[in-house]
């Protein structure tokens, strides 16, 4: 069978009918207990409401209506979290409905997002001309069809937003870009028209309601600044050769790096126009042949091989769809930097730059959203990009604002410089918001950035679960007891890694971390 490489574009899009390719394929939601939009869920600290970014993306005045309700509705604790997303904890009893109506009514819920949808329309004839291909834009109600847009927004008899819909709708929007999609200079892509569509794809076919909400998607465009580290069901990676930009992706984790063996093998590539026919195909094999103990695509990985995968999902598209021997070892052409998250980096256009910065542990309160809003207004686009490590961007700062920008994040406790050590620290919500914490984690990590190493990377979670880190931290400290800690450092093996103490307290860990970073240098 030729590969991929060999398809030609303008083939229409094969929609088999997944009944008709397999009997007792999975149609049914999968349960879950992750924090949602509409599905807040109970915590010691009060609910969690989880509010996805597109894109990471929010307007200055959503960003203000978050602040608002925070402190209306909740404690005024507001979190980045690692998939880029916010957070709003402590949401107090009685009050999460109305909650969550007032977030939909701020744009903030499933359907096009402000902003997401003006960035593709922006960017599409850029697109277009780069990769040599017609894009045609998703990013309106009006691409569904009639009877799935009714599925997921339809109001009940009373008049009010079916909820039960609502939240499988807000739970398929797993998908991750850079935040500087269409501004980095390193780009082979710019990634946002084609995110777009990818959005419109997940909410507009009922049947992905069935996804787990922990279902995640990598769009990766080359930037410099990209997330590339966390294990994602599925992944797509820009590159470039003779014939233009192609996508090659793989299955169950992540690109690999140059210069690395991490990371899963690549095993095709398709036009950047292919791309949503090939994730559709791909995410109803996985309806089609998981069962439903199956949340993740390593778990489908487990019982049928990659190959197995592409054949089934050759059922829903009209081009050629099989591994690519040439592409084995592909690697990801230039490394990532997650330091130009923060401080100030030239972008694409010439006179302007994004300026980031990164709030202790993640946490911002009401107050710091607000500020930040009105710096994003007064100096940028009035956008905010929540990052996925836990940090915040404001684009298309003008040169000459750039140093006001930095001056005013520093001043409301940003740390804006990769070397911070505070920036190289993170962790759970820990005992004071966790039932299964054993320890206080936020205060204990305070605790060990202000004895960090340099260059140390660590993570504090509270619990086995890991909620704080997607990735596989250098060093973990997995809380045994208040105040103590067992110490492991990541050796390429499942979990944590090697365990190399137990029962630390944090300035033993901490003179324990400053030991192995003179032995290891490059640890």
């Amino acid at each position: 069978m030729p590969t991929s490489r060999d398809a030609k574009p303008g083939v229409l899009l094969n929609r088999a009918s997944p009944s008709t390719v397999l009997p007792h394929a999975l149609t049914a939601s999968r349960p879950s207990a992750c924090p949602g939009l509409v599905r807040i869920v109970a915590a010691r600290d009060g609910g969690i409401c989880r509010i996805k970014l597109p894109g990471g993306e929010l307007a200055a005045a959503q960003a203000r209506a978050i602040a608002d309700l925070s402190t209306k509705h909740a404690h005024g604790v507001i979190e980045l979290t690692n998939r880029g997303n916010l957070q709003l904890r402590g949401v107090r009893a009685g009050h999460e409905a109305t909650l969550s109506a007032a977030l939909l009514r701020a744009g903030l819920g499933p359907g096009p997002a402000a902003g997401w949808a003006e960035s593709a329309d922006s960017a599409g004839s850029a697109q277009a001309t780069e990769s040599g291909e017609s894009v045609e834009s998703a990013g309106s109600m009006e691409s569904m069809e009639p009877a799935e847009s009714s599925a997921c927004f339809a109001a009940n008899d009373a008049g009010t937003p079916n909820t039960a819909a609502l939240s499988c709708a807000d739970d398929v929007r797993n998908l991750m870009i850079s935040p500087v999609a269409g501004r980095d200079p390193y780009a082979l892509i710019d990634t946002a028209p084609l995110g777009a569509e990818l959005l419109a794809l997940l909410q507009s076919d009922a049947r992905f309601v069935a996804l787990s909400p922990k279902f995640a998607l990598l769009l990766d465009g080359g930037e410099r600044l990209a997330r590339l580290d966390h294990p994602h069901d599925v992944w797509l990676a820009a590159s470039s050769d003779a014939d233009g930009v192609r996508f090659v992706f793989g299955l169950a984790g992540c690109p690999q790096p140059a210069g690395t063996g991490a990371g899963t093998a690549a095993l095709a590539a398709v036009l950047p126009s292919r791309v949503p026919a090939l994730v559709r195909a791909l995410l109803h094999t996985f309806l089609d042949l998981a069962p439903a103990s199956a949340t993740r695509m390593r778990d489908l990985l487990a019982l049928h091989c990659a190959d197995a995968l592409l054949q089934h999902a050759q059922r829903y598209v009209d081009f050629p769809l099989a591994r690519d021997a040439a592409l084995s070892h592909w690697q990801r052409p230039r490394a990532a930097d997650a330091a130009r998250r923060l401080g100030a980096h030239a972008q694409r256009d010439a006179g302007l730059w994004h300026v980031g910065g990164q709030p202790p542990l993640g946490r911002l309160d009401a107050a710091t959203l607000r500020a930040l809003a009105t710096l994003a207004q007064r100096h940028g686009n009035a956008r905010l990009h929540a990052t996925p490590w836990q940090s915040v961007l404001l684009p298309d700062i003008p040169t000459d604002a750039v140093p006001a920008v930095l001056a005013k994040l520093i001043a409301l406790g940003l740390a804006c410089d990769p070397a911070e050590p505070i920036a190289h620290v993170i962790a759970c919500a820990g005992s004071s918001g966790c039932a299964k914490g054993l320890a206080d984690t936020k205060s204990d990590a305070l605790q060990l950035a202000a004895q960090l190493p340099a260059g140390i990377d660590a993570h504090l979670s509270g619990c086995p679960r890991s909620c704080a880190a997607a990735h596989c931290a250098p060093y973990t400290l997995l809380a045994s007891a208040p105040g103590r800690y067992d110490l492991y450092q990541r050796d390429g093996g499942p979990g944590f890694g090697r365990c190399v103490a137990n029962q630390q307290t944090i300035d033993e860990a901490a003179a324990l971390l400053a030991r192995l970073a003179r032995s290891n240098p490059n640890a």
